[in-house]
């Protein structure tokens, strides 16, 4: 889809793209830009001591945006299952073994995006620091758009663990989302803060 499909769709009473979807789609937008930073960085005087260094970033970034992007997808095949079972009578025997299949895979799609969107800052940490000191806004902006994108990623994990009956699989992935905002959020912000000091 366009952009302007996809936000057509979003806006949409279709359930899906979702807050899964598009939250995958502003992480890869965000790391995009880090990438967009580090490509008018290399080749330039100036930054020659860290050319071989921000190659090696923009090379992950790419991983990352297209990760990201494939989420975006990931988290659309996982709804439809999970819509189909909460239509499954209360009394058939069979709705609570594909309930928990499909909760199950529907958190694995923002989950990975949580896991995504934590290294997308911390690269976009780098993009800030060592990249030409024109384009550091970029940095800024890449890193408040994966701050959102790891917040939409993860109480998208959270709507999901919240009814499932295996609580110690639940909690363990509620675990790993708590860690994941308690690192990304003070990064995304600190980058946020340190360019806007920079440039004010």
């Amino acid at each position: 889809m366009t952009a302007v499909q996809f936000t057509e769709r979003l806006a949409s009473r279709d359930a899906v793209p979702g807050g899964g979807g598009a939250s995958a789609l502003a992480g890869a937008i965000g790391i995009a830009l880090g990438d967009m930073v580090g490509e008018l960085t290399v080749g330039k005087k100036k930054y020659a001591d860290v050319e071989e260094e921000m190659y090696a970033l923009m090379a992950r970034a790419q991983e990352l945006r297209e990760a990201l992007l494939s989420c975006v997808e990931k988290d659309a095949e996982a709804f439809e299952p999970l819509s189909r079972a909460y239509g499954i009578p209360k009394d058939d025997p069979s709705r609570p073994a594909v309930m928990e299949e499909c909760l199950r895979n529907a958190a694995a799609a923002p989950m990975e995006m949580v896991e995504l969107c934590l290294e997308a800052i911390g690269l976009l940490r780098e993009f800030a620091d060592k990249g030409s000191t024109l384009m550091i806004s970029d940095a800024a902006t890449g890193a408040a758009l994966c701050r959102g994108a790891l917040c939409g990623a993860a109480v998208n994990v959270r709507v999901n663990t919240k009814l499932m009956k295996d609580r110690a699989y639940a909690e363990e992935l509620d675990r790993r989302v708590d860690e994941a905002l308690a690192r990304g959020l003070p990064a995304a912000d600190s980058i946020y803060e340190d360019v806007c000091g920079r440039i004010s």
